[in-house]
């Protein structure tokens, strides 16, 4: 029960961080806590399959580094382990003039990201790749492409086992503190003055930890006497799914121009490895951070969100957007519209409503979404001895390798290993 370092959080971020650091430091004892029974259970294994190629974020940041870092790492290690994946691509098509030249933005913005193998092309060539796709232009990205990620994350799992990383499931941490140093007459209890304790009692000793928490990383930093900014807020998505007889008409990705006045990216077509295809998804309010389905309902997170100003503030200034999401959550032939722009083929017998996920959304208390990755730490006894990935939104699952690499540098770096 005594580790150098403890990793919160088995999702594809915390497993593979958990992988690179034994890699690394073979010697030294890692352990990953995690609260449910079973590995990447949530983000992890419920986000959409697909290796982005990172067109749609801010050159520079560490979003679009880490994302093209990331996709050719994945693609990599799956060759290696033999894991199957499919280079479908995307398209994102425009379906009105007026989305053309935020089209070529993006173009150009996936250029300075160094995406590989990037073109416009017009309606003819669309047509070439997706036969039943209707659009003026289109951004084409042949390197993205889809993967079962939950599979992944196991992989990792067994190359972190396998170097002798400890994981330790149905372990919910509640709370952190110091050991006292009277209490502990071991040389033990001096190396590792930390104790991790779970919703059972049960205790771990480690001297450092890395939270990889998701949808609960604001509320473990502040359990850890960290800042709980920027708070979590979750975000349900829907997805439709087509009927397996209609599963023809989509090769590829295909994604709408993204509206810059909205923050999230708008209805596309995904396909999956076991041949499905995916629609969706919306975004709307979660009343539970891992509520999956339309009425789940927890008191606390429901409270937590609302009473959250900077909630209030992003739902003022994208009012009209939230209601259509609401409306569309609620009505079929709605979100099947929005589909048509670019399939008019597809019906609404066509499609039957599908799984649902939860994006764990950091929110500043202006009410902005916080774009890039955050990593943080605190002062004290404990803060000093905590690197809290706190924010870590999609492409988190493409750049997972990266990230990984990322934070077993600043882990070297604080803590000294």
């Amino acid at each position: 029960s005594t580790f150098d370092v403890a990793v919160v959080g088995a999702g594809i971020v915390g497993l593979a961080s958990a992988r690179e650091l034994v890699r690394r430091h073979p010697s030294l004892a890692f352990a990953v806590l995690e609260k449910e029974k079973e590995l990447a259970h949530h983000q992890s294994g419920h986000n959409s399959g697909v290796i982005h190629s990172g067109i749609y974020y801010k050159p520079g940041s560490l979003k679009a580094k880490l994302c093209v870092q990331g996709a050719a790492l994945c693609y990599e290690y799956c060759d290696q382990k033999g894991i199957p994946y499919k280079q479908c691509g995307k398209l994102i098509v425009a379906v009105e003039q007026d989305e053309i030249p935020r089209l070529k933005a993006l173009y150009e913005r996936g250029l300075q990201n160094n995406v590989r193998g990037l073109k416009l092309i017009g309606p003819k060539e669309i047509q070439a790749k997706e036969p039943f796709c209707r659009g003026l232009m289109a951004l084409d990205s042949p390197y993205t492409g889809i993967v079962n990620y939950k599979q992944v994350a196991q992989s990792y799992a067994e190359d972190f086992q396998e170097a002798g990383g400890m994981i330790l499931t149905d372990f919910e941490v509640t709370n952190m503190e110091m050991a006292k140093e009277s209490s502990s007459e071991s040389e033990d209890g001096l190396k590792y003055p930390v104790i991790v304790r779970n919703s059972k009692g049960e205790e771990i000793y480690c001297r450092h930890i890395v939270t990889c928490a998701g949808l609960y990383s604001d509320r473990l930093s502040e359990i850890s006497g960290c800042s709980p900014e920027p708070r979590i807020v979750p975000f349900r998505g829907d997805y439709l799914v087509l009927k397996p007889e209609k599963c023809y008409m989509v090769k590829g990705n295909i994604y709408p121009v993204p509206n810059p006045r909205f923050p999230f990216l708008g209805f596309h077509f995904t396909p999956r490895m076991d041949g499905s295809v995916w629609l969706g998804p919306n975004a709307v309010l979660a009343f539970k951070r891992e509520g999956y389905k339309l009425f789940d309902f927890s008191t606390g997170d429901f409270l937590d969100a609302v009473m959250y100003s900077g909630l209030w503030k992003l739902v003022l200034r994208n009012l009209s957007y939230g209601l259509s999401e609401m409306y569309r959550a609620c009505f079929l032939s709605a979100q099947v519209k929005q589909l048509q722009r670019f399939i008019p083929e597809v019906t609404v017998n066509d499609v039957l409503r599908g799984p649902s996920g939860v994006r764990a959304q950091a929110l500043d208390s202006d009410g902005n979404l916080v774009d890039d990755f955050v990593f943080d730490g605190g002062s004290g006894d404990i803060g000093s001895r905590i690197l809290h990935v706190r924010n870590a939104p999609s492409p988190a699952a493409t750049s997972s390798l990266a990230i990984a690499e990322m934070i077993a540098d600043e882990v070297k770096r604080r803590f000294e290993l």
